[in-house]
C-alpha cells in the first residue's frame, strides 16, 4: 500500500480526493475527511476511467 496522493489542483484549501495503490488497484477518499473517510476500492480499469471523466475526455 502506498501513501494517500491528493492532486495537484486541490488548491489551498485541500478539498479534493485522494488516492493511493492498493495490489492490483486503487483506493480513493476525501481529503476534507482525512482518516475518518469512507475509503472506495477500485479496480485499475474503473479508476482510469474515473480519472478520464474528471478530465472531461
Amino acid at each position: 500500500m502506498t501513501a494517500w496522493r491528493k492532486s495537484s489542483r486541490s488548491g489551498a484549501n485541500n478539498n479534493c480526493v485522494e488516492a493511493r495503490t492498493e495490489g492490483d488497484g486503487f483506493q480513493v477518499r476525501d481529503s476534507k475527511l482525512g482518516d475518518g473517510s469512507p475509503i472506495f476500492a477500485l479496480k485499475t480499469s474503473d479508476f482510469t476511467s474515473l480519472l478520464a471523466i474528471a478530465k472531461g475526455e
